[in-house]
């Protein structure tokens, strides 16, 4: 090692230790969350064997949470957002709910509406955590994705929707007769495609044949409005998102949000933020769960995320989703809640080694941010392990592990679903500490995401196996957040947009960056509300197809690296 070299060396590390005091040991979160998905039965007749999560329902319950999740033949339990418990009730839907609702009606009594054949039972119970549920002796049919809602004056309604053809429709409930449902069915609102680029169906709103699917309605009170959440347009495509419309009553009239979507994830490892639900966590802050698409083994195949959400002045509700499968500070870091870390990606396109490969899943796979791509070694066994070379020393905070189902022929609630490995670092590629210790976990954690206690200056980084469910070792995605000590990068520069004639659709370009790993584009309906974004890695260009015709729109745009995220270029506004 050169001397120029060495004296960088001990100047990093001076400044990361600086650094270190700084900020502390907060508690972050990256998503996709981390919890036992289950592996679903439902295929299980074609061997189609894959975890999912989908559709989260997260209700607050006596100052805790509960997350009701499609086809989990159970449910999730939290204190904080942050650590999640499975829970197998005592009696429950024998599939598990499909598109489930739940309502916390005054913590004295917690509802939950759902059922995989369409017809949709009332289930209650005052103990979630025991989940002695009981069934109210009426049941409606032909419901998909349920919401059921009870208003602060008692009254109940039930809001349903998934088609392509069919509105969010709803009905109002007698709460003191069984939630007896009205004869008379209220149609609020369905999609227009012609109108909301982002309602259109495929991956990037392509298809041009098949119309959207309108599903999932959530409604959320807040300030007296009323805020009809609802997802579009496949739960498949990287642009699942959440849109909303607003009234002053449950039964409308509902008025279209202009920032819409306003939960949107299209770019970046993880995409989609669709089908989801919005509840008051920690310290009175918001928080939106969504879906988000993996899509390998089947479309079905999924995943869970979260995002703080905020109300602004004008009474727009939106999400962050910003670097939104980076790190991200937890629920319960007040003042930070929900806020960026910083942490930048490491690991992006480095070098990689492994012990072995199988057929063509190759381990390059592991560092490309495309859940879609992913390695498979030769065996599941304890001669097993892949490494990456940072080429150059980085701050090290947090390591996520996206474990993959390769024919893993694994389907419910088995025994023997946890996950055993060691994580080692290194300076020289010689000399390995640990750095992660999970030789003795049976926990499962398919989605593993490490905060290390205290953050380490390493260039080399290496995963060893010792156990895990699946008969052969599959990973997606090894992923190394911290800091790099180089440059970020540069302000963009020549950011031009070109609205299309299908005022829908946008072609925005920039100058290319060296040493950039992507860009963050950004655009909204004012300066000052620019909500959405879309990750774009490598490439110079979006092609945006998420525009509503009648709206004014501003964007910008931002570079980033593994060693941070450059100064927004100037903000252009198009007609």
């Amino acid at each position: 090692m050169s001397r120029i070299v060495k004296i960088s060396l001990i100047l990093f590390i001076f400044i990361f230790y600086c650094l270190s005091n700084i900020n502390g040991q907060a508690s972050t979160y990256c998503n996709p969350i981390n919890i036992d998905y289950t592996y679903s039965i439902y295929n299980a007749i074609d061997n189609f064997s894959y975890r999912s999560g989908a559709d989260p329902a997260v209700v607050k319950f006596r100052n805790e949470y509960y997350m009701f999740v499609t086809r989990s033949m159970g449910y999730w339990h939290s204190t904080d957002l942050l650590q999640w418990s499975f829970i197998t009730p005592e009696k429950w839907y024998f599939q598990g709910s499909n598109a489930p609702a739940a309502h916390n009606f005054n913590d004295s009594v917690l509802y939950v509406t759902g059922d995989p054949s369409g017809s949709m039972s009332i289930l209650y119970t005052d103990n979630p955590k025991k989940g002695d549920w009981k069934g109210i002796p009426l049941i409606m049919h032909d419901l998909q994705d349920p919401d059921l809602f009870i208003d602060d004056d008692g009254k109940a309604y039930m809001f349903w929707g998934s088609s392509n053809t069919y509105p969010i429709r709803a009905k109002t409930l007698d709460a003191q007769d069984m939630f007896r449902p009205s004869k008379q069915t209220y149609e609020l609102f369905n999609l227009d495609e012609n109108k909301h680029g982002w309602e259109r169906f495929g991956e990037n709103h392509g298809d041009k044949v098949l119309k959207g699917y309108i599903e999932g309605p959530w409604l959320t009170k807040y300030n007296n409005t009323y805020y009809m959440q609802y997802a579009a347009p496949g739960t498949e495509f990287n642009v699942y998102g959440d849109g909303v419309y607003t009234s002053k009553s449950p039964l409308g009239p509902y008025t279209y949000a202009p920032n819409n979507p306003i939960s949107y994830k299209p770019g970046g490892f993880m995409n989609g933020a669709g089908h989801g639900s919005t509840v008051i966590g920690p310290n009175n802050k918001y928080w939106h769960f969504g879906s988000m698409a993996v899509s390998i083994n089947v479309n079905w195949e999924r995943r869970i995320c979260m995002f703080p959400t905020e109300f602004d002045k004008d009474g727009l509700m939106y999400t962050d989703t910003s670097f939104g499968d980076y790190p991200h500070y937890a629920p319960t870091v007040a003042g930070k809640m929900g806020e960026f870390t910083g942490w930048m990606l490491l690991s992006y396109k480095k070098s990689v080694k492994a012990s072995s490969y199988y057929d063509n899943y190759k381990p390059e796979n592991i560092v490309d941010e495309n859940v879609k791509t992913f390695w498979v070694a030769e065996k599941n066994d304890n001669q097993q392990w892949i490494e990456i070379d940072l080429v150059n020393f980085g701050i090290v905070h947090a390591i996520q592990i996206n474990y993959h189902d390769y024919k893993s022929n694994i389907f419910g609630k088995v025994q023997g679903l946890y996950h055993r490995y060691l994580i080692e670092s290194s300076i020289n590629g010689k000399n390995w500490s640990i750095l992660i210790d999970r030789k003795n976990n049976y926990k499962d954690v398919p989605n593993d995401y490490i905060e290390l206690d205290t953050p380490q200056v390493v260039r080399y980084i290496r995963y060893r196996n010792i156990y895990v469910p699946t008969p052969k070792l599959s990973i997606s995605d090894l992923r190394i957040f911290g800091r790099g000590h180089g440059k970020i990068p540069t302000k963009v520069r020549n950011l031009v947009i070109k609205r299309n004639k299908d005022r829908r659709d946008a072609m925005i370009t920039w100058n290319q960056q060296e040493n950039c790993h992507g860009y963050n584009v950004l655009w909204g309906i004012a300066p000052n509300k620019l909500y959405n974004s879309w990750m774009v890695y490598e490439n110079n260009f979006l092609e945006l197809k998420s525009l509503s015709v009648d709206q004014i729109y501003y964007f910008s745009v931002e570079a980033f690296n593994g060693n941070g995220i450059s100064e927004r270029a100037n903000i252009i506004k198009i007609e």
